[in-house]
C-alpha cells in the first residue's frame, strides 16, 4: 500500500507543473499529462503501474455507465450499429493483418485487432460534452458508436477471463457477465430509489451509496474471477438514473472521474518504454489504422446512410484513438502470458501517440474538415435530410428558426398567431416526432451545411432567427447570409458585440433576454412597428452599457 501511496505522489508532484503550463497557456491537458507520465515513468515500477492502470480504468468506466443515457443513445442506435461493426470489421482485420505482416503469432495479431478497432469512451466523449449536452446528431452518433464498441469490449473481456479459448469456460464468463449487468438493472430499478429516499436528501450519503455499489459490483467480479472492469460498467449501469433528480450524486461522480482521467493518461505516458525499431513501426502501424483509417472508414459508413457530410466526418474525428477497453484487455493478456511485452510496448506506444493526436483532432475538427471539403475530397449525401424534413421548395419571405427548444417553440406559436411561414431547422433526433405533430415546416439537417439552407431556402427567407447560442453555428449564418436579417445566439456579452460588429440584427444574450422579449422584437419587425436599423442600434447601446459595467466591476 505505501508503494501505490508513493506511486501515487509521485504522479500528481510530476503533473502539477504540466497542468499549471496547460492552464496558463490554454493547451490540451491530455498531450501533457501523457508527457508527465513519461517523466514520471522513469521513478515509478511497472507492475505498479499496471495495477494503478486496472484500476483507474475501472473508476472512469464506471463513471462511463454512470453517464449512458439510453433514450438519447436509442434515437440513433441503428446507424451506430452499422457504422461501429463495420469499422471493426474493416480496422480489425487490417490490424490483424499487420500483426500477421511483422511476423507475430495470429493469437498476438488479435490483441493488434482490438486495439486498431475500438476507441476510447473517455477521449472520445469528455471532449464532446457540450455537443452532447446540446443534443447535436454527432454528438448522439459519437456517444452511441462509443457505447456499442464498449459492449463489445466487455465480451471480449469475458472471454479473455476464460483464460483460453474452449467454448466452456467462455460460456461460463460470458454468464456470469450478463449476471451482473441483469444484477445493474434490477438495482437501477428496484433498490436505487429507495438508497435515495434513505438518504434523505443527503448528497454524501447518495455519493457514499454509489460508490458501495460500485465495491460491491467489483467484489463479485473478482469473486466469479471476471474484469473488475466489467463490474465496474455493470455498476455504473446500476446507478445510472435521471441526472436532474440526483444532480449533486452526478457532480459528484463526475470530480472523482476528473481526478482518475488525469491518473489514467499519466498513467499511459508512464506505460511508454523506449521502442527498437520493430516497435517504433508496429505502432506506427495501428496509429495509421486508428487515427487515419478509422475516421475514413467510419465517415464513409455513415455517408452512405444518408447523414450530412460534416456530421459524419466530426463524429469519426471522436473515434481516432486506441480505446481503454483495449489497454485493459492488452493488460489482462501480459499478465496472464497471451501477449509478449514488445507487442504490449507497440500497443501502449500507439495509444499515447493517438490520444494525443485525438485531443489535437478535436480541437480543430471544424478545421480540418473544411480543409476536406473545400478541396473536394469528401462528397456528402442528404438522405437524411430529404427523408426527414417537409418543406416547401418555393417557400419565400418565411421566418427560419434554428432550434426548437423553449424559444424556438415561442417563435412557431408567434408566427402561427399572426399568420407568417417559417421553416424550424433542427439537428435532434429525438424532437423528430414532436416537430412533425407541432410544426408546419419543418428541415432536419445541420446548420452548419449549405444544403441545409438550400432545403429551407434560405436565400428568400425574411428573416433568420437562431436560438442556438453556438459560436459556429453563429459564424456560419454570417458568412452565408452576410447584410441579410439575422437574428443570432450568444453565451456572452462580449461575443454579441463581436456579432453585431460582423453584422447581425440582433444578438440574444441567454442570459439577459427572456423568451418573450424575443417573441415581441419578432413581432415588431414582421408587423414593421420596429425598424431594422433603431433594432440593432437600441441593441448595441444596451449591451455596450452592460459591458461597460461588467468591466468597470471587474
Amino acid at each position: 500500500m505505501v508503494d501505490l501511496l508513493t506511486t501515487l505522489a509521485i504522479i500528481f508532484i510530476v503533473a502539477g507543473p504540466f497542468l499549471l503550463v496547460a492552464n496558463k497557456f490554454e493547451l490540451p491537458t491530455v498531450p501533457l499529462l501523457i508527457v508527465a507520465g513519461l517523466v514520471a515513468g522513469v521513478f515509478i515500477e511497472e507492475e505498479l503501474t499496471l495495477e494503478l492502470a486496472q484500476f483507474g480504468i475501472a473508476l472512469l468506466v464506471f463513471s462511463f455507465g454512470v453517464g449512458i443515457q439510453f433514450d438519447t443513445v436509442r434515437t440513433v442506435l441503428l446507424e451506430s450499429e452499422v457504422a461501429t461493426l463495420g469499422q471493426i470489421v474493416v480496422v480489425g482485420s487490417l490490424g490483424i493483418g499487420t500483426g500477421l505482416v511483422f511476423g507475430i503469432p495470429l493469437q498476438e495479431s488479435l490483441y493488434l485487432g482490438a486495439a486498431a478497432a475500438l476507441s476510447s469512451s473517455i477521449v472520445g466523449t469528455a471532449l464532446l460534452q457540450e455537443e452532447i449536452r446540446n443534443n447535436l446528431i454527432r454528438g448522439r452518433l459519437a456517444e452511441s458508436i462509443h457505447f456499442v464498441q464498449d459492449l463489445i469490449a466487455l465480451v471480449l473481456l469475458l472471454v479473455l477471463s476464460a483464460e483460453g479459448f474452449a467454448a466452456d469456460p467462455i460460456a461460463t464468463q460470458i454468464g456470469y457477465g450478463m449476471m451482473l449487468l441483469v444484477g445493474a438493472v434490477l438495482v437501477n430499478r428496484y433498490l436505487f430509489d429507495l438508497l435515495g429516499r434513505l438518504a434523505g436528501g443527503s448528497s454524501e450519503l447518495m455519493i457514499i451509496g454509489a460508490v458501495s455499489i460500485l465495491v460491491v459490483f467489483i467484489g463479485v467480479a473478482e469473486i466469479v474471477g471476471v474484469s473488475i472492469v466489467v463490474g465496474a460498467f455493470a455498476a455504473g449501469l446500476a446507478v445510472r438514473h435521471d441526472r436532474d433528480r440526483y444532480l449533486d450524486l452526478f457532480n459528484g461522480i463526475e470530480s472523482i472521474k476528473d481526478f482518475f482521467i488525469a491518473i489514467f493518461f499519466v498513467t499511459i505516458g508512464a506505460l511508454v518504454a523506449f521502442p527498437t525499431l520493430e516497435k517504433l513501426l508496429l505502432a506506427a502501424g495501428l496509429v495509421v489504422l486508428t487515427a487515419v483509417v478509422k475516421p475514413i472508414v467510419t465517415t464513409v459508413i455513415l455517408i452512405l446512410q444518408g447523414h450530412e457530410a460534416r456530421s459524419a466526418t466530426l463524429t469519426s474525428l471522436s473515434i481516432d484513438q486506441v480505446s481503454e477497453f483495449a489497454l485493459i484487455i492488452a493488460i489482462e493478456a501480459l499478465l496472464l502470458g497471451f501477449l509478449t511485452q514488445s507487442v504490449f510496448d507497440a500497443i501502449i506506444l500507439a495509444a499515447a501517440v493517438t490520444m494525443i493526436t485525438s485531443s489535437l483532432s478535436q480541437r480543430y475538427d471544424e478545421r480540418i474538415y473544411r480543409a476536406l471539403a473545400d478541396r473536394g475530397l469528401i462528397v456528402g449525401r442528404h438522405g437524411k435530410i430529404d427523408a426527414w424534413s417537409s418543406c416547401a421548395e418555393d417557400i419565400t419571405d418565411h421566418v427560419i428558426i434554428i432550434g426548437f427548444g423553449r424559444q424556438g417553440r415561442q417563435l412557431v406559436q408567434t408566427c402561427k398567431e399572426i399568420g407568417q411561414r417559417y421553416v424550424v431547422i433542427e439537428n435532434e433526433p429525438e424532437l423528430r416526432d414532436t416537430i412533425r405533430m407541432e410544426c408546419d415546416e419543418f428541415v432536419f439537417g445541420d446548420a452548419m451545411e449549405k444544403y441545409t439552407w438550400k432545403k429551407a431556402n434560405g436565400e428568400a427567407a425574411r428573416l433568420i432567427v437562431s436560438t442556438v447560442p453556438s459560436d459556429p453555428v453563429s459564424e456560419r449564418i454570417l458568412d452565408l447570409f452576410y447584410g441579410r436579417e439575422v437574428i443570432l445566439n450568444a453565451y456572452d456579452v462580449e461575443t454579441a458585440l463581436e456579432l453585431l460588429d460582423r453584422g447581425a440584427l440582433y444578438v440574444i444574450v441567454t442570459d439577459l433576454l427572456a423568451g418573450e422579449q424575443l417573441v415581441q422584437y419578432v413581432r415588431a419587425l414582421i408587423y414593421g412597428s420596429l425598424t431594422p436599423e433603431a433594432l440593432r442600434e437600441q441593441r448595441r447601446l444596451k449591451l455596450e452599457e452592460q459591458f461597460t459595467t461588467v468591466a468597470r466591476v471587474s
